[in-house]
């Protein structure tokens, strides 16, 4: 199941939203990229930038993919990207079993292959959170990016 909703106005009416909805497998990580390149295009961001924050999202929605459901339950996980004047916000989230930022992988002494994700994320995009959804289930990364 992939589910879009179109574009619609943000909640202070100043940018636009769209949200995916994606099977928690790594094939459809292409679809986050391929949305991100529409937003991108409603805007004149540079090839650099959209560039960072696919590799971002890549990042983003493979911790996701690989580790919010066990191998036998494939759930979803859900991306938001929120267009504003001054800043993209991309947040994905997971009805998973969620993680300790803190105890991960990628904390900066877990140099191992694959690890490096959250650090990646937090090199390109100027605000950076992660933590549960609310009600403390699953996995919640959002960051900004400045389009200034």
């Amino acid at each position: 199941m992939v589910a879009a909703h179109a574009m619609t106005p943000s909640q202070n009416g100043d940018g636009v939203v769209v949200r995916l909805t994606i099977p928690a497998r790594a094939e459809y990580i292409t679809l986050c990229r391929l949305a991100l390149t529409g937003i991108a295009r409603l805007r004149s961001l540079s090839d650099e930038l959209v560039a960072d924050l696919k590799l971002a999202l890549t990042e983003a929605a493979s911790n996701s993919v690989r580790h919010a459901y066990g191998e036998e339950d494939v759930g979803v996980v859900e991306i938001s990207y929120e267009l504003l004047p001054d800043r993209l916000v991309i947040e994905v989230t997971d009805e998973g079993g969620g993680f300790d930022p803190l105890h991960s992988p990628d904390a900066p002494d877990g140099l191992s292959e694959g690890g490096l994700g959250i650090a990646i994320i937090r090199a390109i995009a100027d605000e950076v959170e992660i933590g549960t959804q609310p009600g403390g289930r699953g996995s919640r990364l959002r960051f900004a990016k400045a389009l200034g």
